[in-house]
């Protein structure tokens, strides 16, 4: 009997569900505001508070006649002056016909809606996924470190060195790392004050920590910038990728084995990427924080939108048509959010990068230290370049009658 009972009403079940499924779509049941006189209620504000979507749409076509709220001068509000919730509304959605007598459509935006998800973005998911992204990259590299230990000079050393780079190359290497090392603390500084620093330490200690990072943060940048057009310019001409970079990456450049040395140029595969991860990052935040310097004049997001809409790329994944009028200060929101994306981005491949030139493998600093590497650490690991380095000697020597290198 129990069986039988089991059996009928998991038949039963299967009906219901079926029948249900039969019946068309019923549209969601509206939500009653007649307590509130069309207000919002207390659900939309739970809704709200937990994320979830609330149909704004009672409150944004709830305008009232813009006319007859442009002539409301006598009702007063608390602090004195008019009141007309139907004209804040207005402008809170942006339906509202506003006149200005200069500055253009910037001058009309009197409240910009997307502010609070802008903060909600960059207090959230951005500030969240990039604390973890570099937390998980110093992870990594002290797990490597562990496990792999410093890759050191497998041969004998010579006691002879090899100019590895210029002093010019190093100028613009120092220039661009510590100008990067700057803008990255003083970012971190600006995103994480309020929700970490301020806690520990107060807001009067942090106030001049804050103005001065904000300072450095502006004025650096053009250190940043100069320095990536000057390593670009030197180096561009030995990164470009080869068929040399398959033998490196077949074994992993050697970094997981001992006396493995696969050949390299100038530049490995691994430096290569190195190089135009930052050209290419460098060049999107470098673009980004001059659409934050000037908003009005380098606006960045609209353009871009527009382009993306043209080509349909938003439909490809799954969303709809992006705006192609922003004001200035969804500009800069856009700017900020992309700006510390790629910033993280940034940050986490440049402690790989610090970590492989100094305590991950001997002989690496002193290519950007003074310049002078030791001739078998040359040899191991970018054998390629050594061969052409001696063989231009060589031939130098030849052409001269007494067999002289001339003094660089």
């Amino acid at each position: 009997m129990i069986r039988f009972a089991l059996v009928l009403m998991f038949l039963l079940g299967l009906a219901f569900q079926a029948s249900a499924q039969e019946l068309p779509a019923q549209p969601p049941a509206l939500a009653d505001r007649s307590a509130t006189g069309g207000a919002q209620t207390l659900e939309d504000i739970l809704k709200r508070q937990r994320g979830e979507k609330v149909d704004n749409t009672f409150r944004s076509g709830a305008t009232g006649d813009p006319d007859s709220a442009a002539e409301m001068t006598g009702q007063l509000g608390t602090l004195g002056g008019v009141s007309d919730p139907e004209l804040w509304r207005a402008l809170r959605f942006g339906s509202a016909d506003i006149t200005v007598t200069s500055g253009g459509l910037p001058a009309t935006v009197l409240i910009q809606d997307g502010g609070m998800r802008w903060l909600q973005w960059r207090e959230g998911p951005v500030a969240i996924y990039g604390a973890f992204l570099l937390a998980a990259t110093i992870a990594f590299l002290v797990l490597f470190y562990l496990l792999r230990g410093r890759i050191r000079i497998d041969g004998e050393k010579t006691g002879q060195t090899i100019t590895r780079f210029k002093a010019v190359e190093r100028f613009g290497h120092w220039l661009l790392a510590g100008s990067f090392i700057l803008l990255g603390v003083t970012g971190l500084i600006t995103l994480f004050g309020r929700t970490v620093i301020i806690p520990l330490i107060g807001h009067e200690a942090f106030s001049p920590i804050a103005i001065a990072s904000k300072w450095i943060h502006n004025n650096v940048s053009w250190a940043f910038m100069l320095a990536l057009v000057m390593v670009f310019v030197m180096w561009v001409v030995h990164n470009i990728p080869s068929r040399i970079d398959l033998k490196w990456i077949a074994v992993g450049g050697g970094l997981f084995s001992k006396g493995v040395h696969p050949p390299a140029r100038k530049f490995n595969f691994g430096q290569k990427m190195i190089f135009w991860g930052v050209i290419v990052l460098g060049t999107s935040v470098s673009a980004s924080g001059l659409s934050l310097l000037f908003p009005f004049e380098l606006p960045m997001f609209a353009a871009t939108f527009k382009q993306l809409n043209a080509f349909g790329l938003p439909q490809l994944v799954g969303l709809g048509p992006l705006p192609e009028v922003l004001a200035p200060h969804e500009e800069m929101q856009y700017a900020q959010i992309w700006h510390t994306i790629v910033a993280f981005v940034m940050m986490a491949m440049i402690i790989a990068h610090i970590y492989i030139g100094s305590v991950g493998m001997e002989g690496a600093y002193d290519a950007m230290g003074s310049g002078e590497v030791e001739l078998q650490w040359a040899r191991e690991h970018h054998g390629l370049w050594v061969k052409e380095v001696e063989e231009a000697e060589n031939g130098a020597k030849a052409s001269r009658p007494d067999g002289a290198v001339p003094a660089e």
